[in-house]
């Protein structure tokens, strides 16, 4: 039976998803409910699917955040270290040019349901302006995301001054003049506090937990590229090493009046950031303890302290979402996601995840290398495990960080162990830089 493949999304991962698949002479379609390729990376005022703000800039470096088949330095030898959201939307255009993808993308187009038939079937029901219609395919590639449906905290009373998420920050200015507590520690809560501290009243962060604040930059080399020389070395032992590096360097975070880590490292995210510890010794951010209570505009810490603000910005994660399956097909919104390389189902063969992991690190590299596997096994070029529930049972209990046990841990990878891992499923020249270019790449 020829093969009909359908993939959700045309951001960073789904083009290379779909890009992969064309190189194998598969038939493949992309639908994105944007405009544009890019997903996140497309920003607007509005409020949309995108999670990128004014300001956004990458959090891990470029050599570290491309295509193999399609480089940072193919693309513009001049792109910054930390490429901004413009950048990297430039970049994944770029991408769908050179390889010829537009024509196979449908966009403003909303998968609204998928339901598996058989081994050999999907109905797929988009709509596009309103219509609603159905396809059949053979192969469904899930690539729509995991940073666009916010995750909401939770506390006792109630807040009457406005409370947004993250997710529907787009810039510092609409917040001049007022008093700001933004919440969370992690990369997007550190960005929102320093942007708002530009230009408000008064800027505050919480955290109910100790976050280590990583600098972009080691002895005046991107900090990942300084993780990479490393990557050799045991997990654990470079961990250790890694955190005393980060003392020597930064120092512990009571010196800043923040709360102490006590983590190990890799048990929670890495916050990277370079700005965050400068205004708060600069007296531009607040430390402040975690929420215990609300009351109107006061807020009520838990060492007692009490402010009152204007607004309150939950930066606290999203949920990992799949709202076209029926729950009881497939929900991996709060619990373990037993996928074989992050990927391949244990039962359902002609279904893909692609991107669905976190790295410490970028998400592309490796979803380009997981692209090019599930690739080949549709052309019939790979055979996977005959073990694979097995495997997949084996990767949720031995995941490569014993993490704290929230729903923002249960994809996390490491970046080079990770790749390593996706590598052995592929052959030495699996490196496909053949272009279907018809326009310039730098336009």
């Amino acid at each position: 039976m020829s093969k009909k493949i359908a993939v959700i999304g045309a951001g960073p991962s789904g083009i290379t998803a779909l890009k992969n698949l064309l190189d194998q002479g598969l038939e493949a379609i992309a639908f994105d409910r944007n405009h544009e390729v890019g997903g996140n990376w497309i920003y607007s005022e509005d409020e949309s699917h995108s999670s990128v703000f004014e300001t956004t800039h990458i959090i891990s470096s470029k050599t570290l955040s491309q295509y193999e088949d399609f480089t940072f330095d193919d693309f513009d030898p001049e792109t910054a270290d930390y490429p901004s959201h413009d950048e990297l939307r430039r970049y994944f255009q770029a991408y769908a040019r050179k390889f010829g993808l537009y024509e196979h993308i449908r966009f403003n187009t909303m998968v609204i349901h998928c339901e598996r038939i058989n081994d050999q079937e999907w109905l797929i029901t988009t709509e596009k302006e309103g219509i609603r219609s159905t396809e059949k395919f053979t192969d469904l590639v899930v690539s729509n995301g995991h940073h666009w449906n916010p995750r909401w905290p939770s506390y006792p009373g109630e807040f009457t001054g406005e409370f947004i998420h993250s997710h529907h920050f787009k810039k510092a200015e609409p917040f001049k003049d007022k008093r700001v507590l933004v919440i969370g520690g992690g990369n997007s809560a550190c960005d929102v506090a320093v942007e708002t501290s530009r230009v408000s009243k008064m800027t505050a962060i919480s955290w109910r937990r100790g976050y280590r604040i990583i600098p972009k930059f080691f002895f005046g080399k991107p900090s990942d590229k300084i993780g990479e020389r490393s990557s050799w070395i045991p997990l654990k032992i470079r961990s250790f090493f890694f955190d005393i590096l980060l003392k020597i360097m930064v120092g512990d975070n009571k010196l800043y009046g923040l709360r102490k880590v006590e983590t190990k490292f890799g048990e929670t995210h890495p916050t990277i950031n370079d700005e965050l510890l400068y205004k708060i010794r600069h007296g531009k951010v607040k430390p402040r303890m975690d929420i215990k209570k609300l009351e109107g505009k006061k807020v009520i810490f838990e060492d007692g302290k009490e402010e009152n603000y204007d607004v309150i910005i939950a930066c606290t994660g999203y949920y990992l979402s799949h709202p076209f399956f029926d729950e009881n097909f497939i929900d991996y919104s709060s619990g373990p996601v037993p996928l074989y390389l992050k990927m391949f189902h244990p039962t359902y063969r002609n279904l893909y995840f692609i991107g669905m992991f976190q790295p410490l690190g970028c998400i592309w590299p490796g979803a380009e290398l997981q692209s090019k596997i599930m690739a080949r096994e549709l052309a019939e070029k790979w055979e996977r495990p005959s073990n694979i529930v097995e495997l997949c049972e084996l990767e949720v209990k031995n995941p490569h960080y014993k993490q704290i046990d929230t729903p923002r841990h249960t994809i996390t990878v490491d970046y080079h162990k990770f790749k390593k891992d996706l590598l052995k499923h592929l052959p030495k020249d699996y490196v496909s830089k053949k272009s279907m270019l018809k326009e310039s790449i730098g336009s």
